[in-house]
């Protein structure tokens, strides 16, 4: 059986742009495209579900089965960023006032599941995209479960449960692979889910206190989580290997630190995150003219 839900938000959306930050590369088990279907396995606090999605014009239509399918259909208007405010973002310096009369706000959607955010956050840990796409695949393929209805025809996969990452043996994340630094920290999170997911309703700043005192979680982690579970549009990814960089080549024309950004981005409060979706909307990354981070050779395939 399935559910079924169409919404019209009422303001401008995409569904593909909305929904991108939440596809962790083109391989992920739990997010498929589907000629203009977006697919997701989602593990929510009702039981795991498969969400199909797909736009026409104004409307977004919403189909779901599984335990969790009333669930992820309640949701669907705050993952299509009703819940953020824009509006609300208004600012006197002059490059971003000049961006913000050619450009829309850029909107913050929010799933209201940090687990689901955290664990392929901390495997993203300072690693490049291609290992950490790699270790969060292959973990979802190993150890999570067949997602309902048809996304099980579709070949999709739940996240693996709280309960299935405590019982994940170390030998077995070096092949992922996935090194003991972040695989620990995810055993971590993972020994807590339940206090990790109660901070879904909980203001940015606090949500990252407690997170980050669970070891081998940091501010970038946080951050990450926060943009995506919470639809928090202050939450900047500090700490990053390239935003700081990109952000100074647009704004400056030349690579900023991480200090430079915070410096920058301080009179933009509560809208700090916003700030830097805007710039990127219109400039982009910057020129890879600088080193890269290579992948690392020494873990087990």
């Amino acid at each position: 059986m399935s559910a079924q839900r169409t919404v019209r938000p009422g303001y401008a959306v995409g569904l593909a742009s909305m929904l991108r930050p939440l596809r962790r590369g083109p391989g992920d088990p739990t997010y498929k495209i589907l000629g203009d279907d977006h697919w997701r396995a989602i593990r929510t606090p009702q039981g795991p579900a498969t969400l199909r999605l797909r736009q026409r014009g104004a409307e977004v239509e919403s189909e779901a089965w599984g335990e969790g399918a009333e669930w992820a259909l309640e949701s669907l208007p705050g993952l299509l960023g009703a819940d953020d405010e824009p509006g609300e973002f208004h600012t006197d310096d002059p490059l971003i006032s000049t961006l913000l009369e050619r450009f829309e706000v850029p909107r913050f959607g929010r799933t209201g599941l940090v687990m689901e955010a955290l664990v392929p956050a901390i495997i993203e840990q300072k690693v490049t995209s291609t290992e950490a796409f790699r270790g969060f695949g292959n973990l979802v393929r190993r150890f999570g479960e067949v997602a309902p209805g048809p996304g099980a025809d579709h070949g999709l996969r739940l996240q693996p449960s709280p309960q299935t990452l405590r019982t994940v043996p170390s030998w077995d994340w070096l092949r992922l692979p996935v090194d003991p630094a972040r695989s620990k920290a995810v055993l971590q999170a993972a020994r807590v889910a339940a206090a990790v997911e109660r901070t879904a309703g909980l203001p940015g700043e606090e949500v990252e206190r407690r997170l980050t005192t669970i070891p081998g979680i940091g501010e970038w982690t946080v951050a990450e989580v926060r943009q995506r579970a919470l639809g928090d549009p202050d939450a900047v990814s500090f700490g990053d290997y390239h935003i700081a960089k990109d952000m100074g080549w647009a704004l400056a024309d030349q690579a900023w630190t991480d200090d430079q950004l915070r410096e920058y981005l301080e009179q933009f409060r509560p809208h700090r995150a916003r700030v830097v979706a805007l710039v990127y909307r219109v400039a982009g990354k910057r020129p890879r003219r600088g080193p890269r981070m290579s992948p690392r050779m020494h873990l087990p395939t």
